[in-house]
C-alpha cells in the first residue's frame, strides 16, 4: 500500500494514525516533494474510477489563478487537467491511498481509510472518501 500525502494536512495526519493503527504496510510518498507525472495520475485515475477534476482542489489559489473553474470537464479537456495536476501537485486531493491489489481512494475520511484496509484483501475501494 503507498500514501500519497502532504504531511501538513490533517486529514493525511489521519489516515496515516489510522494505517498504523491497525498495523498496516505501507509507503508513503511525499506527493508535494516528489510530484507525480503525469502517466502515475493517469494510472491513479483509473484505479480510482474518476476523472482529473474530481480529484483537483479547486479552492486552492493555483487553480484559480489557472482559471481551473473554466476548463472543460470532458474526455476533450482531459489531458490539460493531467498536466495542471502534474505541474501544480498542490492541487490534488489527499490523501490518495493505492493499494497493491489494483484499488485506490482518497482517504478524507476515517471511514473511507477504514474501507481501504477492509479491501485490500482483494476487494475494490473506488472513489472519493466524504
Amino acid at each position: 500500500m503507498e500514501i500519497w500525502l502532504n504531511p501538513a494536512c490533517s486529514k493525511c495526519r489521519s489516515a496515516v494514525r489510522i494505517l498504523d493503527e491497525e498495523g498496516a504496510a505501507y509507503t508513503v510518498r511525499r506527493y508535494l516533494e516528489e510530484p507525480p507525472t503525469a502517466d502515475e495520475l493517469r494510472d491513479v485515475l483509473e484505479r480510482l474510477g474518476l476523472e482529473p477534476w474530481e480529484i483537483t482542489r479547486t479552492q486552492e489559489a493555483e487553480a484559480k489563478e489557472l482559471g481551473l473553474g473554466a476548463w472543460e470537464r470532458t474526455e476533450a479537456g482531459r489531458e490539460r487537467w493531467i498536466a495542471a495536476l502534474a505541474a501544480h501537485p498542490r492541487l490534488i486531493q489527499r490523501p490518495i491511498i493505492t493499494a497493491d491489489d489494483g484499488s485506490a481512494l482518497v482517504g478524507r475520511s476515517e471511514g473511507a481509510v477504514r474501507d481501504a484496509l477492509g479491501r485490500t484483501g482483494g476487494g475494490t475501494a473506488r472513489g472519493v472518501g466524504a
